[in-house]
């Protein structure tokens, strides 16, 4: 939608003003400099590399058909049937249960499965869910996400500079962790913040509605967020920082909810996701 690519570019925008006005304060005109330079690498990053992270950090591969020909048909009946591209498909190899898609257009998109979603999901159940991502590629939900991500992780990744600096001649190897851990715990709000700004819980139940109405089957859905819900419980991703960076892009939270994991929170509970897709199929006379 033209919403989220105006949203897309005001959040980079914003946030490259205010780096460089930060650092005009700070440093004067020598930091209105460094400022410039960060700003051009970060949109050099967020403009060639955002659309990926989440897969590098998702550890996923391209998938072909020969490996993987039911996925390749519900994708390519359900892109057909939605007059959308079909788009690249992922498979990243953990047990956790999710899914979600990213790029920056329907021509550049690219959904991923867990072997962990494949693994409990029926085919029904899949057709749901492939349908709610193809509907957050066709929102161009996927642009502002993977503008607040890769945001996210530039913020995030700055807790590396733990390891650059001089600790005199301290042997403690353990310095440099927990520095970068007291920087985590600064930049981790600020990173959960822009995602927040960016990402809006609101287009889950767009995606959510979208999908019921490109399969006419709303219970098959949200028979599928149960099951995710209760695999992320007993299967979660690691808090690892450029994970923390992209849950928001899956189709449910996929970490515990506890501690600043909570701040990177950007979906609406499951349970209620779930009560809304079986009020339509009761309106529509499916349930």
């Amino acid at each position: 939608m033209q919403l989220n690519t105006i949203r897309a570019g005001a959040l980079l925008a914003g946030l490259s003003a205010l780096i460089v006005a930060v650092s005009w304060v700070i440093a004067g005109v020598q930091g209105l400099q460094i400022g410039i330079v960060a700003v051009v690498g970060l949109n050099a990053v967020v403009c060639f590399f955002g659309d990926g992270m989440a897969l590098r950090a998702m550890r996923a591969r391209p998938v072909s058909e020969i490996e993987q020909p039911d996925l390749y048909r519900i994708v390519r009946e359900l892109a057909t049937q939605a007059r959308q591209p079909m788009p690249r498909l992922y498979l990243s190899p953990t047990p956790a249960p999710n899914a979600f898609a990213t790029g920056r257009s329907p021509r550049r998109a690219a959904i991923c499965c867990t072997t962990g979603l494949l693994r409990i999901l029926t085919e029904r159940e899949l057709r749901g869910v492939i349908a709610h991502e193809l509907a957050h590629v066709r929102n161009r939900d996927t642009l502002v996400c993977s503008v607040a991500g890769a945001i996210a992780v530039a913020i995030v990744s700055l807790t590396a500079l733990a390891l650059l600096l001089p600790l005199g001649d301290s042997e403690d190897e353990d310095v440099p962790s927990v520095l970068g851990a007291l920087l985590f715990l600064v930049l981790g709000p600020l990173a959960a913040g822009v995602i927040r700004l960016g990402v809006r819980p609101a287009r889950e139940h767009r995606a959510d509605r979208a999908a019921a109405e490109l399969t006419g089957d709303p219970l098959a859905l949200a028979s599928a967020l149960r099951k995710i819900d209760m695999g992320t419980r007993t299967h979660p991703l690691p808090c690892e920082r450029p994970l923390l960076a992209a849950g928001h892009l899956m189709i449910a939270h996929p970490f515990p909810q506890r501690g600043i994991n909570r701040l990177f929170a950007a979906h609406p509970p499951v349970r209620e996701r779930i009560h809304r897709l079986r009020r339509l199929a009761q309106r529509w006379g499916t349930y």
